[in-house]
């Protein structure tokens, strides 16, 4: 469970976003922009956290009691040059970060960090990651974590879904933009592999509430409820009318997390109890009309 600095929501004076041009950086940042929060925004266009000159624009940049979100990273992490770059981007914010007296640190960070299980994961469960870009964000995390008087909250989302994702990847975001043009839906084997996905407005509002509490710790944030991957496309296709065919198709290798990725938000409802979070079904057409 977090804890919250902050006994009541509280505006900070300023939040930086390292990151921000992303699908979740984006969220926040309107959100903030709507609570009148003073944002500043990093893009790679602004500034390559990648290179090491970075350190010395972004020491000028950063001002003590900053409200600092990272979400900076080139992902998902396919092979070993990424992972490399990807841990130089961390390893300059660190250097930066750990001379200045930084109000509030938070670290978007993922579930890939996780090993698999058949059991629900929290934020207890193992963290023995089996790909490069879990290897990534756990060693970010531990790098964060060695910063001496760092008020820090690491966030692992799980799979988030939301009409702006730039990936397409497969899910609700593909299943989505073929049924609405009437396309086929083809599944990795019978799509019968089941794992939690969560709404984009769920985390970035999740995030705002971290930064106005002040929050700290590690937090998980999924919906709690799996569906496989052919009862969404059924859903999706039944919802927007689509004459879409879903179609199964031979697996290439193993299914991804064995088959089956729960989550237990327990400790999601206790640090936010007033937070619903949003369940596939009940927010469809909603999602739909967005796309």
């Amino acid at each position: 469970m977090l804890k919250h600095l902050n006994k009541n929501k509280k505006i900070p004076k300023r939040v930086l976003i390292l990151g921000s041009n992303g699908f979740v950086s984006s969220s926040v940042q309107k959100r903030l922009i709507n609570l009148k929060i003073k944002v500043i925004g990093l893009t790679r266009k602004k500034i390559d956290l990648s290179q090491k000159k970075s350190q010395e624009i972004l020491s000028k940049i950063i001002n003590h009691n900053d409200t600092i979100l990272f979400v900076a990273a080139k992902a998902p992490v396919k092979n070993e040059k990424m992972l490399i770059k990807n841990l130089q981007i961390a390893l300059n914010i660190c250097e930066v970060i750990k001379n200045k007296k930084i109000k509030h640190f938070i670290y978007l960070s993922s579930d890939a960090v996780y090993a698999d299980s058949k059991k629900k994961l929290n934020e207890n469960s193992k963290t023995i990651p089996e790909s490069l870009h879990g290897i990534m964000h756990l060693t970010r995390e531990i790098m964060l974590s060695q910063i001496k008087n760092l008020p820090l909250c690491i966030v692992r989302p799980t799979l988030i879904f939301g009409a702006n994702d730039p990936h397409n990847g497969y899910g609700p975001n593909r299943f989505v933009r073929l049924a609405k043009q009437n396309k086929n839906i083809n599944l990795f084997g019978n799509g019968e592999e089941k794992r939690d996905h969560v709404w984009i407005e769920d985390v970035s509002n999740i995030i705002c509430h971290i930064i106005l509490r002040k929050s700290v710790g590690k937090i998980n944030i999924a919906s709690g409820k799996v569906y496989s991957f052919y009862k969404l496309a059924k859903m999706i296709n039944l919802i927007s009318k689509s004459s879409s065919k879903i179609l199964p198709n031979p697996r290439i290798g193993p299914m991804p997390h064995n088959g089956y990725r729960p989550f237990n938000i327990n400790n999601l409802k206790k640090s936010f109890p007033n937070i619903k979070i949003s369940f596939f079904e009940k927010i469809l057409s909603k999602i739909i009309k967005d796309y």
